[in-house]
């Protein structure tokens, strides 16, 4: 039986690795403190967050996130670790919510490795804080319990750490939401809110069992894995959650420009369309919210004892579009979560083989011989069955999404598809503004030929930065030269793309290039006559395009602000805008780097986008100046690189960018396609 715990009440724990489970409906923060007999914290190395997520029988997430799975092995612990206190923050600086009282309650549950709930408590009765103490273990007289605790915090993680004699508090507090911030900036954020009903039907994982299970049972998990919502409780999924882009979900807390509003996370209910004073939307009129939702195709019988053959579109939604679009994020969450609980298995196998290994060194009369060599023999026998089991059921999984991604990825449109895909050679310039785009391609060393499509929602509510220099995982065979060629070339291919899917008008590209660097590869955008104009070269230029740019955000602000979006300067640009600058830093003064960042902060809620092609490394001298602009900005590498983070389970996703292939005349039909619509719509 569950104990459905309220504030205050305990409960005894039946075995000590466990798995904490955490709900909230928007993106949050998990922790966990370590006390002494008396409760309280010795210094910053007894805590664990996400700048440090991992401590002896301790393991919490590395970033925000609407779920969380905190791994707790209570026999690792420390013997003068008497309590675990399991702690839930607000992350500050994101955009979202800055008190528990405007979200739904939290939902917190400690469950057995076998994924059967041990206890659980819903966090009531919260209105200004912005941290709460959700539970804790504590051991009393060599018992471990559970015990509800509830205690929120206005004064933030900073008063919640004074509170439990740590000396450091605001310190690390600092650090811990500067940890979230980078996390936030590096991960790939979960499609925006959808209606409560309206989720495309999970394929839950079904890894080994663990060594106590009959073969065919729940694994154990680690840091996810069973994503069935625990009993008497329905967390909102991915879709239901404030979500890019790139925490994990911190770019759709609020409602899009030209976007449909985020549902009510507690009621999965639409807000009311903004009225003067909201954001201007400067979209095409948006789709149809109004009729019943397009039943799904189905896929046809499946053979006794095959799994159903996978179909396009088997997602919900009011459209074909939007149901690959959601189909295509059930199958990064499927690959994320099976992944996930591959890993959580080889992990518990590991773990458990060298316990067994331990204990036969611990006893002098195993220690040699025959017996000590036959107990060895076994544990690792063991450790292979289960990692064996583990992969077995991997396979299954990967085998199935890659006969969903097999009839998925003929089917998606120009926007969701990559650039070798047939049908951008039938394209056609499009009179609505689609859900999402392309951005490349997502992956796992598990499952490297099983390629998840990178697709943002539109308009993009973050700047990207194509990251011209050598770090990370890059190819060590690539030159410095060659990078920023490539870096130039894909910041072309991403301008089509973007051009490609807005009808006509709708989208307006600038491009600054001081030095005249990128000229040769800019020379597409510039022969086929898609740019407002001539890429601005020298001091002059690069003045002239970033005062325009950012006078149009002051203005478009004022207006909004004081109500009278109509009021705006005849002949007034509309359009989208976005700005590519190449080769940053060079060419660019301390005003010009002001501007820049002043267009990344204040200019996607207001149409103007930058896409900055630089590398960190040069703009070194300008010190922590510019790490703001670069945290606001979604990385992107012009070769593989393993620096994205997934909403669910934050693994390290390598992403790859959608290249034309070589000699393809693909990219000038497109853009000629793009550039006859202009001249058309102008007349």
């Amino acid at each position: 039986m569950t104990a459905e715990l309220v504030r205050g009440q305990n409960h005894p724990l039946p075995e000590v690795r466990l798995e904490i489970r955490v709900s909230a409906g928007t993106p949050i923060v998990a922790g966990a403190t370590l006390g002494d007999e008396h409760g309280r914290v010795h210094g910053v190395e007894w805590v664990a967050h996400p700048g440090a997520p991992t401590l002896p029988g301790i393991e919490v997430s590395q970033q925000a996130a609407a779920d969380h799975r905190l791994a707790v092995d209570l026999a690792a612990l420390a013997p003068s670790v008497h309590r675990v206190t399991v702690l839930l923050a607000l992350p500050s600086g994101s955009g979202g919510p800055a008190r528990f009282g405007t979200v739904a309650a939290p939902f917190v549950a400690v469950t057995g490795l076998d994924g059967s709930e041990v206890a659980s408590y819903t966090i009531t009765d919260l209105a200004a804080e912005s941290a709460v103490v959700a539970l804790e273990l504590y051991r009393r007289q060599g018992v471990w319990k559970v015990r509800a605790v509830g205690q929120g915090y206005a004064g933030g993680l900073a008063e919640l750490l004074t509170d439990q004699g740590l000396p450091e508090a605001g310190q690390l507090a600092g650090s811990i939401q500067e940890a979230v911030i980078q996390g936030l900036a590096r991960s790939v954020a979960a499609p925006p809110p959808r209606p409560a009903g309206a989720d495309r039907p999970r394929r839950t994982a079904a890894p080994a069992p663990g060594p106590d299970q009959p073969h065919g049972g729940t694994a154990p998990q680690g840091a996810a894995g069973n994503t069935s919502p625990p009993q008497g409780h329905h967390p909102t999924s991915p879709y239901d959650a404030p979500g890019p882009q790139d925490a994990t979900r911190p770019d759709h807390a609020a409602a899009q420009h030209g976007g449909p509003a985020p549902a009510d996370p507690s009621t999965g209910t639409q807000p009311a369309a903004p009225t003067a004073g909201g954001p201007v939307n400067y979209a095409h009129p948006g789709r149809q919210t109004t009729a019943p939702p397009t039943p799904p195709p189905t896929a046809p019988p499946a053979r006794p004892g095959q799994p159903a053959q996978p179909v396009a579109g088997d997602a919900t939604g009011w459209s074909m579009d939007e149901r690959l679009y959601n189909q295509v994020w059930g199958m990064f969450e499927d690959l994320a979560r099976t992944t996930a609980a591959y890993r959580s298995a080889v992990d518990f196998a590991e773990s458990r083989m060298e316990q067994e290994l331990d204990k036969v060194l611990s006893d002098p009369r195993s220690r040699i011989g025959g017996q000590g060599d036959a107990a060895r023999e076994a544990a690792r026998a063991k450790h292979a069955e289960l990692v064996d089991q583990a992969r077995a059921a991997l396979d299954r999984d990967l085998a199935q999404l890659r006969a969903e991604a097999d009839v998925v990825e003929p089917a998606l449109p120009p926007p969701y598809a990559s650039w070798d895909n047939p049908v951008w050679h039938g394209y056609r310039v499009p009179m609505e503004i689609p859900m999402a785009l392309r951005l490349g391609d997502l992956h796992l060393p598990e499952s490297e030929d099983v390629r998840i499509p990178m697709l943002v929602r539109l308009p993009l509510e973050r700047g990207l930065w194509i990251d011209s220099g050598r770090s990370g995982s890059r190819d060590s065979l690539v030159d410095s030269e060659e990078l920023r060629r490539l870096a130039v070339d894909m910041a072309v291919e991403l301008a089509a793309r973007l051009l490609a899917v807005h009808p006509p008008g709708e989208y307006t590209v600038h491009v600054v290039d001081p030095a005249g660097a990128g000229s040769s590869a800019l020379a597409p955008l510039v022969r086929s006559g898609v740019l407002a104009g001539p890429p601005a070269a020298g001091a002059a230029g690069v003045s002239d395009v970033l005062g325009r740019l950012t006078q149009r955000v002051d203005l478009v602000q004022m207006a909004v602000r004081g109500g009278a979006a109509d009021s705006l300067p005849p002949g007034f640009d509309t359009a989208e805008q976005l700005l590519i600058v190449n080769d940053f830093p060079h060419g660019f003064d301390d005003r010009a780097v002001t501007q820049l960042r002043y267009l990344a902060d204040e200019g996607p809620a207001v149409g103007v986008h930058l896409m900055m092609i630089a590398d960190r490394q040069d703009a070194a001298a300008y010190g922590p100046l510019l790490d703001p602009l670069w945290r606001s900005l979604m990385r992107l590498t012009p070769t593989p690189d393993d620096h994205l983070a997934d909403p669910w389970v934050g693994h390290a996703w390598t992403y790859e960018p959608s290249h034309v292939p070589p000699g393809s005349r693909v990219l000038d039909h497109v853009l000629t396609q793009v550039a006859d619509a202009r001249r058309s719509w102008n007349r």
